[in-house]
């Protein structure tokens, strides 16, 4: 394939993934929003005003870059395990396989499906936090970066699982006892600074607590890790996960069984 076939191979992979989840957004896109609502004034309003300032801000501005990145995180991945456990499901995903079509290409395209949806109920959960309080943009580079490596990271760690997965039940397992847990602790709520020196140094083994600190540094300008430390980890395990998706991918496994 020429340049102008690759790019138009991948700009309709991208545009079938991105009309998949605006076609049903009451069903991709208003779940988060209303979730993150209830975020905002369970543990922001009512939960916060008694606990007072963490890091040098009010606790609900402290816990938003935690909360939106939570709902990029879980919709990034959610996309791309949905979908491309569909296509395998459907048998469509062979017929792609054997065009032209290069194996980045197909791999780009999932990823940046599942990109767009996470980037898009990020926004809208940021919106939604302006009418609670209010956010600076302390560092935007940091802010851009984080939030796309972060996307791009969980819509391959999706891709993976939809790789792996042998039924509908398998797709949640990750999300339920590992991508949950790992979230809920990786400091959206809580600065790890009140945590003992033990349960600190085992938090720095959680990769969430690089991403929402990033984020959170770029925003409030507070990190409990270092910064660049953090924008290296999470650079470094996208790309790592991607090579490992395209080797699956390329190989055929878990579709052509």
């Amino acid at each position: 394939m020429n340049r102008d076939q690759t790019l138009v191979a991948l700009q309709t992979i991208l545009v079938k993934e991105v009309r998949r989840f605006t076609r049903i957004w009451a069903q991709t896109l208003l779940p988060p929003a209303i979730t993150m609502t209830l975020y905002f004034v369970i543990f922001g309003n009512l939960v916060g005003s008694r606990i007072g300032e963490m890091g040098g801000f009010h606790y609900m501005q402290y816990i938003v870059p935690g909360l939106i990145m939570m709902a990029v995180i879980t919709n990034s991945y959610s996309n791309v395990v949905s979908s491309f456990y569909s296509a395998k499901f459907q048998r469509s995903i062979e017929e792609l396989l054997v065009s032209p079509v290069p194996h980045h290409v197909i791999l780009c395209g999932y990823v940046m499906g599942g990109i767009a949806r996470g980037l898009a109920v990020g926004a809208i959960v940021t919106v939604l936090s302006l009418f609670f309080t209010s956010l600076h943009l302390h560092h935007l580079f940091v802010i851009v970066y984080t939030i796309l490596m972060t996307a791009a990271l969980f819509s391959l760690g999706g891709f993976i699982n939809a790789v792996f997965a042998k039924s509908f039940d398998d797709i949640s397992i990750i999300p339920t006892f590992v991508l949950t847990p790992l979230t809920y602790l990786g400091g959206v709520f809580y600065s790890m600074d009140q945590l003992s020196p033990f349960w600190q140094n085992l938090s720095l083994l959680n990769p969430i607590v690089y991403m929402v600190n990033a984020f959170r540094y770029g925003i409030l300008g507070v990190s409990d890790v270092n910064v660049w430390l953090s924008l290296a980890m999470v650079t470094l395990v996208t790309v790592a996960l991607y090579i490992y998706a395209y080797r699956l991918l390329k190989s055929g496994r878990g579709m052509k069984e």
